[in-house]
């Protein structure tokens, strides 16, 4: 780890673990399913167990993570209900905060989104998957944030948090990728519309896809 990265940790070695931990399994970088061998990640993080556990003990409340006795932890997997009940309640919710949103909406708020767009589209174009799902992810809670209801913002990325290792997959398919840049485009383009019914259809359409494609990662519908 570089000087400049041990200045930026969080002031305990707790939250310096959760933060790393969540950023390996949001980004992909640790796998569904995969498990968390905890003495390479107290070496890898120059950390004692202690605050490897506590933070393990977190994760496990938020979902992102399991325990079994005597297998110990690893990346937690979603089943093909628990992805369609996470994306239904993202649906109602980020439908909610797009019309605030878009009532809301100001030119220096849309020159945000555009710079945020830019991002997801060079991560694309470079194949870069963990900067593109961290982009992807900044232009949407941009959005969202735009509605003025930190606590209706706080719930959305509650959920988004479990299905982000999922996301970094399907990013994982140039193909994805280049949807999702189609997708992004035709919300901007109704949100300088201020058409907020246009732009609920285009995330819609959005998370419809994310979903038929996670849905064949995780095996076939019942």
């Amino acid at each position: 780890m570089n000087p400049d990265e041990a200045g930026r940790r969080p002031p305990t070695a707790q939250q310096f673990v959760l933060a790393e931990l969540r950023r390996a399994i949001t980004t992909g970088r640790l796998r569904p399913g995969a498990p968390i061998r905890q003495d390479a990640l107290a070496e890898e993080l120059q950390v004692s167990r202690v605050p490897l556990r506590e933070a393990l003990k977190t994760l496990e409340g938020e979902g992102l993570v399991t325990h079994k006795a005597h297998k110990g932890y690893c990346v937690a997997m979603l089943s093909l209900d628990d992805l369609r009940e996470v994306y239904r309640i993202r649906e109602l919710l980020e439908e909610e905060a797009v019309r605030r949103a878009v009532a809301r909406l100001t030119d220096a708020d849309l020159d945000r989104l555009e710079a945020a767009q830019a991002e997801v589209e060079r991560a694309a174009a470079a194949g870069d998957v963990p900067a593109m799902a961290g982009a992807n992810r900044l232009f949407h809670m941009m959005l969202f944030e735009c509605a003025g209801m930190p606590r209706l913002v706080r719930l959305i990325r509650t959920l988004w948090d479990t299905t982000d290792a999922y996301r970094s997959m399907y990013y994982g398919e140039a193909g994805n990728r280049e949807r999702v840049i189609k997708e992004h485009r035709a919300t901007l383009d109704a949100l300088r519309r201020r058409a907020a019914d246009d732009a609920v259809v285009t995330l819609d359409v959005h998370r419809t896809h994310a979903v038929a494609e996670l849905e064949s990662l995780l095996g076939p519908a019942p």
